[in-house]
């Protein structure tokens, strides 16, 4: 019998690519029977529900990330299977996006319903930015974190601010007041019938996009020339700017990567209590349209990427050895720069 991820799966990819999906990525235990609040319902829960978000989040990103999806293809031939540790998003910290809600709000407002909450705050000073990660509360080992940050544009020039503004002003907002009723209800009762569900799954896989139109390269080369991050939120978004695999071993990971010629970062990022290692493939280069006074015109540009994180577990004072779920401010901002024009080591 299916499984509510199953179903939802197989709706939005069809049986094949769903299967494929399934047979690549590590599954809670939880989800291969189905949690069903009351079993004479068709009802999916928002542990579900988050996850098979993650895992058609998870797919796109492999979609735009050529090494990414080598390395899982790699993975699948030898019968592993991907953890997924976390998704990064940027968001853009103004009162308002267009029709959009300004900063993490845009995200937060999807998370929190789906049993996501706040775990911690990081500042990120050199960049402008601050990053908090959610964890959900059901299964916070087994589900996949988001890391979302905020680009603080008032800390930049004036001339900055206003091609900021002028990016987003156009921003379309995917839900509509179905979608926040169903939110609400999600976060109310913690599950919604199958097609409340589906049509709600659909609805917040569009969040994570870019909801602007096309940006003017006028107002590129000004938000690139301060902040390489702005410059990738104003052609991809709040697309995931990567996903991230959790592995037993990223130093000896990184060494087979390198081995295999693949765009490795060489250094691996050390948080300052250590549990917690991370590298990353540099961006995969995109082709985006930009608008100027002789017409669209097309440049190269830095997508999303694809990391590794190792995590370590640590004692917990009386709980005893859990695992470090947390993430460093260092890290994140290192690992950062593989979006940037000239990806650094």
């Amino acid at each position: 019998m299916s499984t509510p991820l199953v179903t939802l799966l197989n709706a939005c990819l069809g049986e094949a690519r769903s299967g494929e999906l399934m047979q690549l990525m590590h599954i809670p235990e939880v989800f291969h029977k189905g949690i069903n609040p009351d079993p004479d319902q068709n009802l999916v829960s928002r542990a579900e529900l988050a996850f098979a978000l993650n895992m058609l989040l998870f797919r796109d990103l492999l979609e735009r990330v050529p090494e990414g999806k080598a390395y899982t293809q790699d993975t699948l031939a030898t019968g592993g299977r991907v953890f997924f540790d976390h998704g990064a998003v940027r968001t853009v910290a103004l009162p308002r996006c267009g029709a959009l809600p300004g900063g993490e709000e845009c995200l937060t407002r999807v998370l929190a319903p789906l049993g996501y909450r706040l775990n911690e705050i990081y500042p990120l000073p050199r960049l402008k930015m601050t990053g908090r990660s959610y964890v959900h509360d059901d299964l916070p080992e087994e589900m996949p974190q988001f890391f979302v940050s905020e680009l603080h544009v008032d800390r930049f020039s004036p001339a900055f601010q206003k091609a900021a503004e002028r990016v987003v002003a156009d921003s379309v907002d995917p839900l509509d007041a179905i979608h926040h009723d169903l939110l609400n209800t999600l976060a109310a009762e913690r599950a919604l019938p199958w097609r409340d569900a589906l049509a709600l799954l659909t609805a917040m896989f569009r969040c994570f996009d870019r909801q602007h139109g096309t940006p003017a390269l006028a107002d590129y080369e000004i938000l690139q020339a301060e902040s390489q991050e702005m410059a990738w939120i104003s052609t991809e978004g709040n697309a995931f700017n990567h996903v991230t695999d959790r592995v037993p071993n990223v130093e000896q990971l990184r060494d087979e990567q390198e081995q295999l010629g693949r765009s490795i970062k060489p250094n691996v990022e050390v948080a300052a209590r250590g549990s917690v290692r991370q590298t990353a493939y540099r961006a995969a280069q995109v082709e985006r349209v930009f608008r100027s006074e002789q017409g669209c015109v097309l440049r190269r540009v830095p997508g999303s990427f694809y990391e590794f994180i190792s995590r370590d577990r640590v004692d917990h004072a009386q709980e005893g050895k859990k695992l470090d779920l947390g993430f460093d401010s260092g890290n994140a901002t290192a690992i950062f720069q593989m979006t940037a024009a000239e990806a650094v080591g």
